[in-house]
Parts: structure tokens; sequence; C-alpha cells
């Protein structure tokens, strides 16, 4: 990435920051926005009207980004939102049931699959991870007739490799069962088409490669799919008025907006949706296409050079599903925090001493690289690796 889109970001002048898995940095031109928006809520001029065209701009922005129509995205405030949202709005049955990969999902994907057990008596199909990988074909295999849902992330947390999403599209579908894609890691860094790719949800939040900040997100649900639920929760956003105002009420009438627009709840996070348009622009600016491969280019030379030093890089060489996390140690061999293997802990130590951000995660050394990323921070980590 040149110059001048690293400029853009002060987080890169004082450190080596590889940790965007956990939260982006944030670029000028969002804090920019944010300031003008605090400004106008400071002087008392901000416009609700204006912001309200605002949220509708940035949902449309996202829904361009990811190949899918304005009406396919509800807006959220983060990914567990989004997930429990789809979740608890299906018809669901006593003994259905829903499969996923535990291990190698983020806790919050987890948890509301497990209450829903208790709350609507579903069964959680469990499938172990294969070397760090999405188990694909155990998955596959574990899906039936009662199967209803079938998640995963589309790039797992950690260790970060990239899911084969039509892979468990095709087996999905096979059986009836709809997909949920925890979109976290991916949106950003990675090019997405929702067509494609043939899921039928997918959600994000905006502090992580959309580079901007916590507390906005979206669910993308297929229209086809969004127009058979009810939804869980409802606000008045979520509800059709026609050119009613948006305090307009008719009793006995409950009309839901099209497609996902009906998760929508009540008034948006604006400053969130300020920051996100403005990062949504400068996405668009720089192009997915060269972000994929900026990322990726960076992650496939940082695997390969902590590997020439004898680190136990997750997955070994860099294979197709290597994207912009690489991780380092026994995933699986630790806490959020800490590894098992006290080698990686001081490893983790020296670079944080040396200015380079990153996380562990799962029990191994997560680096994430965002589009702000370059040639020497790799070399850097690895420089800093093999003084160790």
């Amino acid at each position: 990435m040149n110059d001048e889109v690293r400029a853009l970001f002060p987080g890169t002048r004082d450190q080596v920051y590889l940790d965007v898995a956990a939260r982006g940095l944030v670029p000028e031109t969002v804090r920019q926005a944010a300031t003008e928006y605090l400004d106008a809520c400071v002087l008392g001029t901000s416009d609700k009207d204006a912001l309200r065209v605002r949220v509708e701009e940035t949902r449309a922005a996202l829904a361009a980004l990811i190949g899918a129509d304005a009406d396919e995205v509800a807006i959220t405030k983060n990914v567990s939102e989004g997930l429990n949202l789809f979740a608890a709005s299906l018809p669901w049955l006593e003994g259905d049931n829903v499969v996923l990969c535990p291990e190698l999902e983020h806790p919050n994907n987890i948890y509301l699959w497990y209450n829903l057990e208790r709350l609507r008596g579903i069964e959680v199909r469990a499938i172990p991870p294969e070397g760090g990988r999405m188990p694909v074909a155990a998955m596959v295999e574990a899906m039936d007739e009662r199967t209803r849902v079938v998640t995963f992330p589309s790039v797992s947390f950690a260790p970060g490799f990239i899911t084969d999403v039509q892979a468990l599209v095709a087996g999905a579908r096979g059986v009836g069962a709809l997909t949920l894609v925890d979109a976290a890691q991916s949106i950003g860094a990675l090019r997405t088409d929702v067509r494609a790719l043939g899921v039928d949800a997918l959600t994000v939040a905006t502090q992580k490669c959309l580079l901007a900040l916590y507390g906005f997100g979206f669910l993308y649900v297929r229209r086809a799919v969004a127009e058979q639920l009810i939804p869980i929760h409802v606000a008045r956003y979520g509800i059709y008025l026609g050119g009613a105002h948006e305090t307009a009420y008719a009793e006995g009438e409950l009309t839901y907006q099209p497609g996902a627009r009906r998760f929508d709840l009540g008034n948006y996070n604006y400053l969130g949706a300020t920051a996100a348009q403005a990062a949504l622009a400068l996405i668009a600016e720089i192009g997915m296409e060269h972000i994929e491969h900026h990322v990726r280019r960076l992650g496939e030379r940082l695997a390969s050079g902590l590997l020439e030093l004898g680190l136990p890089v997750v997955g070994g060489e860099p294979g197709a599903d290597l994207a912009h996390i690489v991780s380092v140690g026994e995933s699986g061999g630790g806490r959020h925090y800490t590894a098992d293997d006290p080698a990686m802990n001081e490893l983790y130590g020296h670079l944080t001493e040396h200015g380079v951000r990153l996380s562990i995660r799962s029990g191994v050394l997560r680096f994430s690289i965002g589009v702000y990323n370059d040639d020497a921070d790799v070399q850097r980590v690895i420089e800093l690796a093999r003084s160790v």
C-alpha cells in the first residue's frame, strides 16, 4: 500500500500495529468526520433528518461492498447483536439442531446457541477443529433434516484461516438448513460477494477491518429468508410507516420493513454511522482487490519469515487459506491472554516491549495485518523474533 494511505493512520508512526483482528487503526478521515459530528452536537446544529439520510447512505455503502441490496442490510451495534437477532427470529422447533465448531468461534457465537438449547430445546452439534482449521467435511456429515442453522466464521479469530464457505453452504442447502456467518475478521480485508457465496445471513461490526468505531455494525439477511422471518425484537425503524412521521402509530397495524430492515430497532448510533460512512468511502477509494492483495501478501511474507526462524507457525507453510492473520504457537494451548508455552509468552513480551502491538488468542500469538501495514512492519517483527 502506498505511503499516502499509510499517512492517514497516525497510529503507525510509533509502533508496529498488527492487531486489526482485535481493533483496527482509525484513519484521519474518520476522525475528521467524527469531530464534525460532535461539533454539531456541541453547538446544537445537528439535523436528525440529515443523520437518518447518512445512515441510509452508510447502509448502501456496506451493501455495495458485499454485493447485496440495501434492503438486505440491517443496522446493528455489533456482531453479537446481529447473530442474536437472526437466530432468535427463526421458527425453532424442539429437536432442531445447529452445527458449529465452538473451538474456532468467538465466544459470542457460542453462548446464544446454548441459550436457545435451554429456551427452545434445540440440539447443539459441536464439531472439533482439524489442525486449527474448520472441519468442513465433518460439519457437513453432521447435518441432517433437522438442522436449522449451520454457523461459522468466514475467517476464524484464532488461528485465522479462511473458511471454505461455499462447501458449507452447499452442505447446508442439501439438507434445507440456513447458513449464518460471523464475518468480523473478513469484511474490509477480503473481497466478499454474498451472492457468489450463497450465504443466508452474515454479520460484521465496524471496529476491525472496516476501520471505524465500536458500537456500530451490519446484519445481512438474504431477502427471501428475511421476508419469512418475524423479528424477535421490534422498534419504530423496523416497522413500515409509509410516509408517516417516525412517531406515528395506528392501532392494529404491524407491517415490517422490507427485507432485513425489519431488524432495525430504535435510534441509530449516528456517531458510529458517521465514522463508518467515512471509513467505507476510504475502503472504496482504495479498492478491495488492492486491499486483499496487500494484506495477504504481507501475511504470506510474515508467515514464511517466522517459519524460517523455526517458530511454530500454525498451519505451516502459507496456503490458500491464509489471509491477513498469522498465528504462532499451539492452537488451543492457552487462554485469552496467555499461552501454555513459556517461549511464546517470552516472545510476546519481547515484541510488545519493542513496540509491536499484537494479541494472544486461544493460546497463540496472533499477528493481524491491516491496510496500513507495510513491508517494514513485517521485517521489524522478523528481526525482533530473531533476537529472542
